[in-house]
């Protein structure tokens, strides 16, 4: 069975997207809601561990508010697939894998208004380096030993690429599984914090990997570190401190 974890801060869109199409699903599931109205988590990693202290279900789905889980029949076929998936670390709903030598998005998603297609449609589980933060499922028993990086994602950006990756490290696959979600949200600009958290994942991941494979664009580890030590050195200059 499935624990679903959703840290929400509106209500109103809380109620209207995923918990109403939680109401239509066919399969039993233990819900998890941690308000954040107040501000009080600071980091998606921080409020989604606290969460998940109480979680009982096999496998565990974090889960954005503002998805709708459209079909009745979502959380049974989710759950159909995990079970005959191998060496299971991540399984989400969008991720990058590389198709004639290029990465391509793929998903079976769609967001934004209107609706659109977010990646190429698949029919069957697909492996990738790491997927989208909107829904995703990681076994509860992998959890108790691998929990979100607090440190390195203090905030809420990329604590899904930097769980995935980690998973790997374990040995684990990480997934994309044919999933029909509608997710409302529509990723715009990168905030400062984005790039403050991607500098830590680079950090923490760059000489295992040429690049990061994230939702917002496969990034160079080479390339992006050289890019923050060129803006390092133009600040350190101005302020006469190189």
């Amino acid at each position: 069975m499935i624990t679903v974890i959703s840290v929400f801060n509106n209500k109103d869109i809380l109620d209207e997207r995923l918990l109403k199409s939680l109401k239509i699903q066919n399969k039993e599931f233990e819900l998890i809601l941690v308000d954040n109205s107040d501000g009080k988590f600071k980091s998606a990693a921080c409020a989604l561990n606290y969460g998940a202290k109480n979680a009982t279900k096999d496998y565990l789905m974090f889960v954005h508010q503002d998805v709708d889980l459209v079909d009745e029949s979502c959380l049974n076929d989710i759950e159909g697939v995990l079970d005959s998936l191998e060496d299971l670390g991540v399984a989400g709903v969008a991720g990058y894998a590389e198709t004639d030598g290029k990465p391509v998005m793929m998903s079976n998603i769609q967001d934004g208004y209107p609706p659109e297609d977010v990646g190429v449609n698949i029919d069957g589980p697909v492996e990738v380096q790491t997927v989208d933060e909107c829904l995703f499922i990681v076994p509860r028993s992998q959890f108790k030993e691998l929990k979100f990086d607090e440190e390195t994602c203090p905030d809420w950006h990329l604590y899904g690429v930097d769980y995935c990756l980690s998973a790997k490290k374990l040995g684990k696959t990480v997934y994309v599984i044919p999933t029909n979600i509608y997710h409302a949200s529509r990723t715009g600009s990168f905030s400062e914090t984005y790039y403050s958290t991607l500098n830590n994942i680079v950090d923490k991941y760059g000489r295992e990997y040429k690049t990061i494979d994230t939702s917002c664009g496969v990034w160079h580890t080479k390339k992006f570190r050289l890019g923050i030590n060129i803006m390092e050195d133009r600040i350190l200059r101005k302020l006469n401190l190189r």
